[in-house]
């Protein structure tokens, strides 16, 4: 597919165009609007859940979408927690930013990092849109939480730096996000536009700190954030302005690196103007390498690259900042180095290479906040009567990943299988359109598991009445809780499959060691 580009440019100028876009696609067949871009230089393409069946189909789309350009960037949002694309359909099998901040160990937080990057070399993968950086300063925060290693600057920082280095050790680039710190709003920048309304000086004190050590550690990108900080520029989101890109990352921090726009479909980029223009504002603004969003098409592709070209022959953007935008980009991917490690062809992705550290289970388990009473709680009889099962609406960086140990029975798996108390025990959903019923009615002892609980109105509202009725509930939140804990009888700072099966296992050991005193 080509498009004819106004204003006298030529197809040079098409090439470096193509070279800074870089959609998704549904399914997991590459379409031919696709495979005929990337043949004329598109810059890559992002691979999400939906593009993924098994470690060796997604070797097969990879080796395809290289085939057609072999300077693709070939990018998955795999953070190693939450929020996963390889393992879309089971969960992760590793430990979340926030566990790995709890723990404190930049060596296991490293192996870590390696670890993912390994899995993601063995499936073609050339660039991870991770760490994330931010400092997740705001307990109401509806998309960081977990996803961050903490709310303090120095712990951040020295883990971001130690997870960049661990995935770029195994021939991933990393790309620390997002910046200048998602961390402290109460606003989902995928649904509306979150304001940080901070002077630089703060900045530089907290939010910055952690893409500072990035940067130090050799980040081979970093990823903007559709945050307003209005006292650096008023007008227009961290990705669209030259103040903070330009002025501040470029300048400030010294960064040479690629700079990645988050996605363009969300809100907090292109509301109220559309895909195409803020495309345009992106590239004048400094990014490089512009995410376009998830299930693109050909038809919009051509657009947003009519677009851009319209811009340059305007005046509106220097056809030199394309071009110095795309030679980034095609340097960044010349670099890739993929290992030609071998595939796993079984059909699930947790059958891939996974070299997790040795001892990592009772590591993660260690970090878990745990009232005092809480465990006794739980195994007064022997057995747990009722699961009530918070559902939440996930934040769309997370998706429809199964999440906590919901996603050990959902997805079994016979290394580590859902224990009996999970799957003996009664199970009530609750969200916000379901109330729960009659507390008193439970069998017990009821076990409430949900997910930044402190945030959701009716399950605060469900916990009140379960406490007030009976002494046997015990609440866990597998999210960020509160700053008091006040919802939290144990505290698991995330989700993943890898945490959700310990802290599964720490609750059949409990019950066993208390049957056993019995």
């Amino acid at each position: 597919m080509s498009t004819t580009i106004q204003g006298g440019a030529g197809q040079g100028l098409r090439r470096d165009i193509l070279t800074t876009l870089l959609p998704g696609f549904a399914g997991p067949v590459a379409p031919e609007w696709l495979l005929g871009l990337l043949a004329e230089g598109l810059g890559g393409v992002c691979v999400f859940g939906s593009n993924v069946v098994s470690p060796a189909q997604l070797a097969g789309l990879t080796a395809e979408l290289r085939a057609a350009n072999p300077l693709a960037v070939v990018a998955i949002d795999e953070e190693g927690g939450d929020v996963t694309r390889l393992f879309f359909e089971r969960g992760a099998p590793y430990p979340g930013n926030a566990v790995l901040g709890r723990i404190d160990d930049v060596e296991l937080t490293r192996a870590v990092g390696r670890a993912v990057g390994e899995a993601l070399v063995a499936v073609g993968c050339t660039m991870t849109f991770a760490p994330d950086a931010d400092i997740n300063s705001n307990a109401q925060n509806p998309v960081i939480g977990v996803r961050s290693f903490g709310a303090e600057p120095g712990l951040v920082a020295r883990h971001t730096a130690a997870w960049v280095e661990g995935v770029q050790s195994a021939g991933i680039d990393a790309s620390a996000k997002h910046f200048p710190g998602h961390g402290d709003t109460a606003t989902d920048s995928h649904l509306a536009l979150p304001v940080v309304d901070l002077p630089l000086e703060a900045l530089h004190e907290r939010e910055l700190a952690p893409f500072r050590a990035a940067i130090e550690a050799g980040t081979r990108s970093i990823m903007t954030s559709h945050i307003l900080l209005p006292q650096l520029d008023a007008e227009h989101p961290a990705t669209l302005s030259p103040r903070i890109l330009h002025g501040l990352l470029r300048g400030e921090l010294g960064y040479e690196g690629v700079i990645v726009s988050d996605a363009l479909d969300m809100a907090g980029a292109s509301g109220g103007r559309g895909i195409p223009e803020a495309a345009v504002l992106a590239l004048a603004a400094g990014c490089d390498l512009l995410c376009i969003g998830t299930d693109n098409t050909g038809e919009q592709m051509e657009g947003i690259a009519q677009a851009i070209a319209d811009a340059v022959a305007s005046g509106r953007l220097a056809a030199e900042r394309v071009a110095d935008a795309a030679a980034r980009v095609r340097a960044l991917a010349a670099d890739a180095r993929p290992s030609g490690r071998p595939v796993a062809s079984a059909a699930a992705p947790g059958t891939m290479p996974l070299e997790l550290p040795e001892g990592l289970a009772d590591r993660v388990a260690a970090s878990f906040h745990v009232a005092p009473g809480a465990l006794d709680r739980l195994c007064a009889t022997g057995s747990v009567g009722t699961i009530v099962r918070v559902e939440t609406v996930a934040n769309i960086a997370v998706g429809g990943v199964p999440w906590g140990p919901f996603a050990l029975a959902a997805v079994p798996d016979a290394a580590r299988p859902a224990p009996d108390w999970l799957t003996d025990a009664a199970e009530v959903v609750l969200d916000a359109a379901t109330p729960l019923a009659d507390p008193a009615a439970l069998a017990g002892p009821v076990v409430v598991i949900g997910k930044d609980l402190h945030r959701h109105a009716f399950a605060v509202d469900a916990i009140d009445r379960l406490r007030a009725a009976r002494a046997d509930v015990v609440t866990v939140d597998m999210g960020w809780p509160s700053e008091d804990l006040a919802y939290a009888d144990l505290a698991t700072f995330g989700a993943s499959r890898g945490v959700a099966a310990t802290f599964a296992e720490l609750v059949q050991d409990a019950l066993t060691a208390a049957a056993e005193v019995s």
